[in-house]
């Protein structure tokens, strides 16, 4: 990942367009721009933003690429020598005599303009006529401020027309997450009869193995960006947990105003805890241990989790079909991409086609995850087969990270934003402060927060982008997805085994950024950076009373 300044001749277009040439053109993937504030004072990094969103002189710019060099032509490029270059290579420095423009942001209020140094994935969000520190506001203001009003009175303005009886809190106080009201952990433990007859369907099954008095691992980091608010609170995939509930009490407190959790009092080694939590129709399956790894054997370190991984892998299911049938589809208000929600879906007959991604402690022992793996024990993380397909996750995968974040500071909040599902400095403070998810009533401020794209997949099978899928070329389907949806192609996920054969393998790897003239298949997903889209508020039972109507 490189950040280099657009030329000139980017100036006033849109992203998608900028997006566009620089694939097209310049072979090179841009996938967010740092956008400064009217006032100069501080500045965001944009991902993927819309069309409305142009882009002004010395707009730096986030490019996955193979070499720095590569990513130059964005500076070098004129539109005028380089209009009619084919060959990506050749552009270079020209000789044009139109110097790059400097942009300069006249002071306001005839103060100094502040330089835009420090990089934020969102704005701070700020209110009018109070004074803020880093984000938050402060007690010191003009006249009428909080400070100078009798305590529990509010500001004229703030209570007019709004009823707190009938405002119901959904999102924290900043508007980037899924929230609820605090829930005793009692009320989410399920025992295992509880848990079969829940029918739990297109879930995430977390298998955590702890003692009670194991080291804290920080779960909500792992659930928190599956409560992001660019999802609707339908599209919330449930979280259940099977591990020991004495360690779980632990962690609860940063966990209980999530929704959506369940906690199974249970091993992740019991082939019947893993059945009644139906992980064969889950969408996914993480392995964690927060044990303290022994360290007489490296090799024993990950016992337990390439245990369950054997396990789970050597289980076998009845041909299960999902409760939930397809309606009709072509209401109103659906999404042209299609519904987000698995209305049917077939369980896996055999544990090896679950979903399965394990935490590994020592790198080598990726060798035990796949029994019919050929990989060499020698072979690095990266290269090996359940690391392509993502089957498999080490620590040491955070130090290629560290060493890209030492070189681009900025690439670090880009990727934090991608994973998390963003951030606020406001939120981090709070965070920081240890005082957990607080609720916040919904404001046209913290509503505007929920408007940022996310990762999606799309299939080539059906769908949209289906014409594409049949002897098509990546770049089409990039082009396509960017002018007609916003969606900005970052690569495809690919069976392993594409001959149609009945012992081919369900495994897929990321192929990430192909070349513009990369064959499509059928069966291919293509990962996207997508907008959010506000559809429509979920009522209960609305296409019923739409039928009756």
């Amino acid at each position: 990942m490189y950040t280099e300044t657009l030329s000139t001749s980017f100036v006033g277009m849109s992203f998608p367009q900028a997006a566009e040439l620089c694939f097209v053109k310049l072979k090179l993937l841009l996938l967010a721009i740092e956008v400064i504030n009217d006032d100069g004072s501080d500045s965001k990094i944009s991902i993927n933003p819309k069309s409305q969103t142009k882009l002004t002189p010395d707009t730096q710019g986030f490019f996955i690429a193979q070499s720095a060099d590569e990513v130059k032509r964005v500076w070098y490029y004129c539109k005028n020598c380089h209009e009619d270059v084919r060959d990506e290579k050749q552009i270079k420095k020209c000789k044009c005599k139109n110097p790059p423009a400097i942009s300069v942001v006249p002071p306001r209020n005839g103060n100094r303009q502040k330089s835009p140094g420090k990089v934020n994935s969102m704005s701070s969000i700020t209110s009018p006529g109070r004074k803020h520190y880093h984000g938050r506001p402060t007690g010191r203001g003009s006249a009428g401020s909080v400070s100078e009003r009798p305590f529990g009175m509010m500001a004229e303005d703030q209570g007019k027309d709004f009823d707190f009886e009938r405002t119901e809190m959904k999102y924290d106080s900043t508007g980037m997450f899924h929230w609820c009201p605090a829930r005793s952990i009692e009320d989410c433990i399920l025992d295992r009869n509880q848990a079969a007859m829940t029918v739990l369907n297109g879930h995430v099954v977390l298998c955590l193995f702890a003692d009670k008095d194991s080291p804290l691992i920080g779960l909500r980091n792992l659930v928190m960006p599956l409560r992001a608010s660019n999802f609707h609170y339908h599209e919330l995939k449930h979280v259940v947990i099977v591990g020991n509930v004495d360690y779980l009490r632990r962690e609860w407190k940063m966990l209980q105003n999530l929704p959506k959790i369940s906690i199974l009092s249970g091993t992740p080694l019991s082939r019947a805890d893993l059945r009644a939590v139906n992980i064969n129709l889950c969408d996914m399956c993480v392995i964690l241990s927060a044990k303290i790894p022994s360290s007489e054997d490296p090799t024993l370190a990950d016992k337990e989790a390439i245990l369950a991984s054997l396990n789970i892998k050597a289980m076998t299911f009845d041909d299960t079909i999902g409760v939930l049938t397809q309606h009709e589809s072509g209401r109103d208000g659906m999404s042209p991409l299609g519904s987000p929600i698995v209305l049917q879906r077939r369980g896996s007959v055999y544990g090896t086609n679950v979903p399965l991604i394990t935490e590994l402690v020592n790198d080598t022992n990726v060798q035990f995850l796949d029994q019919d793996d050929d990989d060499d024990p020698d072979t690095e993380l990266y290269l090996t087969q359940p690391f392509a397909c993502g089957t498999a996750f080490a620590v040491s995968v955070l130090d290629s990270l560290m060493s890209t974040t030492y070189f681009n500071a900025n690439a670090l909040t880009l990727i934090r934003s991608l994973i998390t599902g963003g951030a606020t400095p406001e939120l981090e403070l709070i965070l920081a402060e240890g005082a957990g998810l607080r609720g916040g009533y919904s404001t046209p401020e913290s509503l505007n927060n929920r408007d940022r794209c996310r990762v999606g997949q799309i299939s080539l099978s059906d769908g949209p982008l289906a014409c594409h899928g049949e002897g098509g070329k990546y770049g089409d389907v990039f082009v396509a997805a960017l002018k007609n949806y916003g969606m900005l192609c970052i690569g495809l996920y690919r069976y392993r085994d594409t001959s149609s054969s009945f012992e081919a393998s369900t495994k897929r790897y990321v192929i990430t950024n192909p070349p513009i003239d990369f064959p499509l298949i059928p069966t291919d997903k293509v990962f996207v950076l997508m907008q959010f889209d506000p559809g429509l508020e979920y009522q209960p039972n609305r296409g019923e009373r739409d039928d009756n109507s």
